[in-house]
């Protein structure tokens, strides 16, 4: 439960102490109603995002709309992975694999280190199990020497020095542990940078403004009109061309174009749970379900990640959800590796569902390969569906080097050849996250209270150095420097920084994806009150 001091404080919280570089909602429907615009990407998916970036990066004139929140469907109900994506060695897509590697490493150092952690994967061998132990420890060699070796070299591991890195890892017939090396992040905040690095590469975006149709221009789609979703007001949006990056609801969007659109894609339903974790966790684990599967129980933001399924979906995607089958088949899997009381139910904080967009066809969606695939359709709007978190920026380079080579040049000699744009720009705030931590915790104001070490560690790793400007809201303000909840690092500056500077407009964009508040179980009522009363006093 939040305290009392705490819930007390927090109706003094939100004067604007720090001009933000978003404009209000009204100015911008404004900006988007009176220019014209060479892009206009609808989703504010991790796609539709890094599109928008490289656009905007590449002299374009850009404008991102989304009918929820920015990375508010599928792209922040991922396994919060950046990994080359060792099951694809199963199928013999060597290739494959090392690309993966290469966008991993360029986004976990280069690109965004201040978001991106290594993490240390156990893969165990049981008895019995889908793969023996000579089998993996020879992939995970082959794993590794696709990553040029740059997170060590993958190998077997004793049993019992596994088991003193993870204390719950489930011993009984484990005959042997493979070990291999990936990256891991906070996807919904990997995505609200990649949202800033387009605004401050030019780009014009609002979150919450739903598509309900298409401009057209001798025959061509030159726009949308759309309304916001929060306010009522209509609006339109004139543009040379249109992107249509809405994931799960690309052949919605295929079909205002044209009535007749056979559909061209399937969804997969991947479910998460989040638990508290019952003891320390330093390293995660990885374990095989058959021959293509595998469940993970994952050590992150502090607590533990378990999943996922992998189903074909045909519902509504605005009505995707973990149920009940679908907790319970993460916790029976789960069990194969981990101990009893790390499952127990009372231990699980959230529980989450997302969908997979994979080409259209036949055939086990575990099996199917994470392809991304561009597609125009009759009236010149370009439709881009699936990939994989791990090449978003690579997915980006390639879908814009696509709109420069249309026939016809839609968009003429407007911007500059991606080949131009650096290999590997970094996203906003790039740093040290240790080093962004050590400072938070040594610069303090003298008269005010020092932050705390789980505090510094949580800016450091979500912010990178735009944490220090979150420093200062709380400097300035002692109540902003508060806990917004005891049993959760973030401070209530964080919801000031949020709606102030990063598109925040409703409490679940604050809850769930500017913060952990939300999957640490800890947005209560009361808390939820008070986030959204600072929402309003913009």
């Amino acid at each position: 439960m939040t305290t009392q001091s705490t819930l007390q404080s927090a109706p003094a919280l939100g004067t604007r102490l720090l001009a933000g570089p978003n404009p209000s909602r009204a100015e911008t429907r404004e900006l988007l109603s009176r220019a014209s615009y060479d892009l206009l990407v609808i989703g504010g998916g991790i796609l539709g995002l890094s599109t928008a970036w490289h656009a905007a990066q590449s002299g374009l004139r850009v404008a991102v709309v989304d009918a929820g929140d920015f990375a508010g469907a599928t792209s922040s109900a991922s396994s919060k992975l950046l990994h080359g994506g060792l099951r694809y060695l199963q199928t013999g897509a060597v290739r494959l694999v090392a690309e993966n590697h290469f966008e991993r490493r360029a986004v976990s150092r280069r690109v965004a280190p201040h978001l991106a952690r290594p993490l240390t994967f156990y893969l165990p061998v049981y008895e019995g199990g889908p793969h023996g132990a000579a089998k993996l420890g020879a992939g995970v060699f082959a794993y590794s020497a696709l990553s040029a070796f740059g997170d060590g070299v993958g190998h077997l591991l004793s049993p019992a020095r596994a088991a003193r890195d993870v204390p719950e890892l489930r011993t009984e017939n484990l005959k042997a542990v493979a070990v291999y090396g990936d990256d891991q992040m906070n996807d919904a905040r990997m995505a609200l940078m990649t949202v800033r690095a387009a605004v401050e590469a030019g780009a014009v975006v609002l979150n919450h403004a739903e598509v309900t149709g298409l401009r057209f221009t001798r025959g061509r789609v030159t726009g949308a009109e759309l309304t916001d979703r929060l306010s009522g007001d209509a609006f339109g949006v004139d543009a040379r061309l249109v992107l249509n990056a809405t994931g799960p609801w690309v052949d919605h969007l295929r079909r205002m174009e044209d009535p007749g659109a056979a559909p061209s894609i399937r969804l997969s339903k991947g479910a998460h749970l989040v638990l508290r974790r019952t003891s320390p966790w330093r390293a995660a684990l990885a374990t095989p379900i058959d021959k293509y599967r595998i469940t993970f129980a994952l050590p992150w933001e502090d607590m533990l990640l378990l999943g996922t399924t992998d189903e074909e979906y045909e519902g509504d995607p605005g009505d995707v959800a973990a149920t009940e089958k679908d907790i319970a088949q993460i916790l029976d899997e789960a069990a194969f590796s981990v101990r009893d009381q790390q499952l127990d139910r009372d231990l699980i904080t959230y529980a989450f569902a997302g969908l997979r967009v994979l080409p259209g066809g036949p055939g086990d969606t575990a099996k199917a390969r994470r392809e991304t695939v561009v597609t125009e359709g009759r009236g010149g709007m370009l439709s881009v569906a699936g990939g994989k978190w791990t090449t978003f920026r690579h997915i980006g380079r390639t879908v814009v080097r696509t709109l420069q080579t249309l026939p016809g040049g839609p968009l003429g000699d407007a911007f500059a050849p991606v080949s131009a744009l650096p290999r590997k720009l970094p996203l906003p705030g790039v740093a040290n996250p240790h080093a962004v931590a050590h400072r938070l915790l040594t610069d303090h104001p003298a008269s005010g209270p020092r932050m705390a070490a789980d505090t510094a560690r949580h800016l450091a790793t979500h912010y990178g150095s735009l944490a220090f400007d979150v420093a200062r809201l709380a400097n300035a303000d002692p109540a902003l420097a508060e806990r917004v909840h005891p049993d959760a690092p973030e401070i209530w500056a964080q919801v000031v920084w949020a709606r102030d500077h990063e598109w925040a407009a409703t409490p679940e964009d604050v809850l769930r994806r500017r913060t952990t508040l939300t999957v640490r179980g800890v947005a209560t009522e009361d808390v939820r009150a008070k986030v959204r009363d600072l929402l309003g006093r913009r």
